[in-house]
């Protein structure tokens, strides 16, 4: 599934919004993922709060998500842009990268409760296609 040009302004449109808000959108999205998915809690087995206001959570939540920023302004080469950031997934954290799927569904579901009039269906269409290609290139190591 590859992006449009109208996918890529569209996400680049939309995220403009969210950049504003990392910290919430992401401690929400890497919250309700450590909690929908238990399984995921392992990554994080050194971390002694697990809870909704806890400061890893918000300190990495808020990373993921500006992450995510800087992939948005490497949306025309993910694979390229990402490369240091899969290796570091791959080599050194050992992330399994149905992980990053898990991710961005939980991650949807935050951005369509934190902009309902936003995330349109346009919008949803072509930040789930982002996302996907995201985890894509995230991947890339791991083959």
């Amino acid at each position: 599934m590859s992006l449009t040009d109208k996918d890529k302004a569209t996400v680049r449109l939309f995220w403009a919004k969210v950049a504003g808000n990392t910290e919430a959108v992401g401690t929400n999205a890497l919250y309700r993922m450590l909690n929908v998915y238990p399984q995921t809690k392992t990554y994080f087995a050194h971390w002694k709060d697990l809870g909704p206001g806890s400061a890893n959570i918000r300190k990495h939540g808020k990373t993921i998500v500006n992450g995510i920023g800087e992939a948005v302004m490497k949306i025309d080469d993910l694979q390229k842009g990402l490369l240091t950031l899969s290796e570091l997934h791959a080599f050194q954290l050992r992330v399994d990268p149905t992980n990053f799927k898990i991710l961005n569904h939980c991650l949807l579901v935050v951005l369509a409760i934190t902009f309902p009039a936003e995330f349109t269906p346009e919008a949803h269409v072509a930040v789930d296609k982002f996302l996907a290609a995201l985890a894509l290139a995230l991947s890339e190591k791991y083959r």
